[in-house]
């Protein structure tokens, strides 16, 4: 959390001083907007918890909530901006879904509130960003993130390895493993084998023999966690040692097959893992799980607040946040021109039997 000026110093420095004492005494509001209703409002709340607890520990000024539900629609989402544009918000933090943001984008624009998002990762809401002048500034990784790095972590680690390329057909894996293998190519390397497969199977063995015919040893796999566990079990099988990697569908519930030890995936951090002591001790003693949205939520208020509270009173919010590198609950923060956080924040994992755990 950014340390804050004491009132005491701030009246000791100089009128400027004076002037921030002033404003943190009068406190700040901020809008919070989150789908509270349908079928989305298990992550509305926690999204909610992360921002109320920070919220209420703020050390740099009051802050008062304006809560909206923001439904995950458009007509949600406009609601939600109205209702911030009556309250005369500072700032605003949440929305989980593209149809809200968009709808609400445009009236927050004209009332020149700016808004920060840690759930929406659609490109196109900060691609646009040129065009449309939408004051938005986003904590959630972009759509296009996990394909890159999977790209940029495998190329590395399979350099001088024997790996094949295969998917399920969606939308979602064929995007990810024809990114790996365009990365590839880039980088002179090509697959032994590559495929895609019929999900939800009670057994690839046929795949799996494809794979060991081809002399793979390695292989990514665009698809999900049950499919996976099965490539593995069935790998195990036929006495094939496989090292299997996939994206951030691996974090799914277990289902039936265990996923095999050392199963590798490209995915974003847990986290409930923060070294952010203060954030944890907050929420136990507000009896909030570190879980899903609660963090992020959490994050994205100290931001929005930091930046109402400049320590330079001179310093609109637009220039402090697009310059300021934020010490947060999820670890340091800063923004690229178009509202972007800087960094992609997927990591590699591996599978230990139980959990998985940051790769090295």
């Amino acid at each position: 959390m950014p340390i804050r000026p004491t009132a005491l110093a701030l009246l000791a420095a100089c009128s400027l001083g004076a002037i921030a004492s002033t404003a943190a005494a009068a406190g700040i509001s901020i809008g919070l907007a989150a789908p509270l209703s349908g079928p989305s409002h298990a992550l509305g709340e926690q999204l909610r918890e992360g921002v109320e607890t920070a919220a209420a520990n703020y050390a740099g000024a009051t802050v008062t909530l304006e809560t909206a539900d923001s439904a995950c629609t458009a007509d949600g989402g406009s609601r939600a901006a109205r209702q911030f544009v009556d309250a005369k918000v500072g700032a605003v933090v949440g929305f989980l879904c593209t149809e809200a943001i968009e709808a609400a984008l445009p009236i927050l624009k004209e009332a020149r509130i700016p808004v920060i998002t840690p759930g929406v990762r659609a490109n196109s809401l900060t691609d646009k960003r040129y065009k449309t002048g939408w004051p938005v500034y986003r904590l959630a990784p972009r759509d296009d993130e996990e394909a890159k790095a999977v790209g940029d972590i495998l190329t590395k680690r399979w350099a001088d390895k024997l790996f094949a390329i295969i998917d399920d057909g969606t939308i979602y894996g064929r995007d990810l493993s024809e990114n790996f293998r365009l990365a590839a190519e880039q980088a002179g390397l090509k697959p032994v084998f590559t495929d895609n497969y019929r999900p939800q199977m009670d057994n690839q063995i046929g795949l799996v023999g494809r794979l060991k015919k081809a002399g793979a040893e390695y292989v990514f796999v665009g698809g999900d966690r049950s499919d996976i566990a099965i490539i593995g079990r069935d790998a195990a099988k036929l006495g094939l040692k496989l090292t299997i990697a996939g994206g951030e569908a691996l974090r799914a519930a277990p289902g039936d097959v265990p996923l095999a030890s050392g199963t590798l995936m490209i995915g974003l951090p847990d986290w409930s893992d923060t070294n952010d002591l203060i954030a944890l001790s907050q929420l136990k003693a507000a009896d909030v799980v570190p879980e899903g949205y609660v963090l992020p939520g959490y994050a994205a208020l100290q931001i929005a607040a930091a930046s109402l509270m400049p320590e330079d009173p001179s310093q609109s919010f637009k220039s402090h946040i697009e310059n300021t590198k934020f010490a947060t609950a999820i670890g340091l923060v800063r923004f690229d021109d178009k509202g972007d956080m800087v960094g992609n924040p997927y990591r590699l994992y591996e599978w230990d039997g139980n959990a998985f755990v940051e790769a090295h």
